[in-house]
């Protein structure tokens, strides 16, 4: 019978571990793709925009390189994936730091793409495809950080959008509340169950 608990505390820890260890990559993975997003953004933003905001170049180009890219990698890069990846360079590209001055903006190929930003983007792919179809960048901020603060997975973040949570607490707040909920988020309190 001791043995027996000794067993199942030694099955319990290990367990623990590898549950732990399978959380950290796929959290690791989420991060590569979003911060590979944001560099494929960029690229198509420089490459083909000369850094403008609005695209001067006809969609074929997006289309053929969507082409090109699924044909050597599979899914996900569809013109429209490419086209939010373009979306989500434009938008969080002041969240970036830049080179220090004298420095060139060249890195290295081996440098991870994550050690080059500044600010952690701490949500899924698709969290940011979601939140880049929300206008206002107030309301966009505030679930952000929503998502962020209380752990939402896609579709909590989904159900808060749809729900208005943002608008309902938008219309119970003055203006001045209003804009700092899209700078640090609204704190909900939960009452405990008795």
């Amino acid at each position: 019978m001791k043995g027996s608990k000794n067993i199942n505390g030694l099955y319990n820890s290990i367990k623990e571990l590898i549950e732990n260890a399978k959380s950290n990559i796929v959290r690791k993975v989420n991060s590569i793709i979003v911060y590979t997003n944001f560099e494929i953004g960029k690229k198509i933003v420089e490459n083909e925009q000369q850094g403008k905001e609005r695209a001067g170049y006809a969609e074929k180009t997006l289309i053929q390189l969507s082409a090109d890219l699924t044909a050597e990698y599979g899914s996900g890069y569809s013109r429209s994936n490419l086209e939010y990846m373009r979306k989500f360079y434009l938008f969080y590209k002041n969240r970036i730091s830049q080179p220090p001055a004298g420095k060139s903006g060249k890195t290295k190929k081996s440098q991870p793409v994550a050690g080059r930003l500044s600010i952690s983007l701490q949500l899924s792919w698709s969290h940011y495809v979601h939140l880049l179809r929300i206008g206002d960048e107030n309301e966009r901020n505030f679930y952000e950080i929503e998502s962020i603060q209380n752990n939402w997975g896609k579709r909590e973040l989904m159900r808060q959008f749809n729900s208005a949570l943002y608008e309902r607490i938008a219309l119970s707040k003055d203006k001045k509340s209003v804009k700092q909920l899209g700078k640090r988020g609204q704190i909900i309190e939960s009452q405990q169950m008795h």
